[in-house]
């Protein structure tokens, strides 16, 4: 069994960055595929951020070159650095943990963008 816990939304501006923090409680954190979804108001979720065992990540189209996935398997924790923030960014910020059969999510972490 794994919780995720995520931190770091917020209020911000066009043009600013924030970093989100996905901790993982349970063992194993180091063999899960952990990636960072999103959801706006009346849109389906979609794939932000993936980051593989092995370190190797992929982005959504419209967060590549914006976005940076990273995670520290010591601290048991993903994070999603997020530069040049849109409007079109606004949502809720979901962490994902994926093993086999075994998927988990987080509760989730508000990001709005206004200027």
């Amino acid at each position: 069994q794994v919780q995720l816990v995520e931190s770091g939304g917020g209020l911000v501006q066009p043009g600013d960055s924030l970093r989100l923090s996905c901790a993982a409680s349970g063992s194993g954190f180091r063999l899960y595929h952990m990636a960072w979804y999103r959801q706006a108001p009346g849109k389906e979720r979609e794939m932000v951020a993936g980051i593989t065992t092995g370190g190797s990540s992929d982005y959504g189209t419209s967060v590549k070159g914006r976005f940076t996935v990273s995670r520290d398997n010591a601290k048991s924790t993903v994070y999603l650095q997020m530069n040049n923030l849109k409007l079109e960014d606004t949502a809720v910020y979901y962490c994902n943990a994926k093993l086999m059969s075994e998927d988990y999510w987080g509760q989730g972490t508000q990001v709005t963008v206004s200027s």
